[in-house]
């Protein structure tokens, strides 16, 4: 199987195997790693992971699956995951999500044509006290509405 993760990815691993007690304990930073490198995680991507920590790739998919901060499909650029549990829906994420959908012109799940925007619902975000809340790739923005939504997805524009 040709490498697909780089050299930069290996010594992170290599760096970091002393902290953990097993080497399947580094499935986690593994992932994150691999999706930072790469973007998303592809089932070749996970194969290599589970060869090199030493596990079946099937493991590596259940692990990835379950979370919802690993991407088993690409992207956008700017990839917009917007809380949608009890507290951000009382204060109105459904309506935040149709703002979305109408104005990027895509559904949850999907990408737009351009590759920029990537929209997905997201269970909790744990920011239950300033709802609505949406994570914008790695950061936050809470207590939106729609023209703070809009504001934020014109200055990304």
């Amino acid at each position: 199987m040709a490498k697909i993760l780089s050299t930069k990815f290996y010594d992170r691993m290599k760096k970091l195997e002393p902290r953990y007690p097993t080497k399947v304990a580094l499935l986690l930073p593994a992932l994150h790693a691999a999706q930072e490198e790469i973007g998303w995680l592809p089932p070749d991507v996970m194969e290599e992971i589970g060869a090199h920590i030493g596990i079946h790739p099937a493991q590596v998919r259940e692990v990835a699956s379950f979370y919802t901060m690993y991407n088993l499909k690409p992207v956008g650029k700017y990839h917009l995951k917007v809380c949608t549990n009890v507290a951000c829906a009382l204060r109105g994420a459904e309506g935040l999500v149709e703002h979305c959908e109408k104005k990027l012109g895509i559904r949850l799940g999907e990408t737009t044509a351009d590759r920029k925007f990537t929209l997905y619902e997201e269970e909790c975000l744990g920011a239950c006290g300033t709802a609505p809340a949406m994570m914008l790739n790695d950061d936050y923005h809470e207590n939106l509405t729609t023209q703070k939504m809009d504001q934020i997805l014109e200055k990304l524009s």
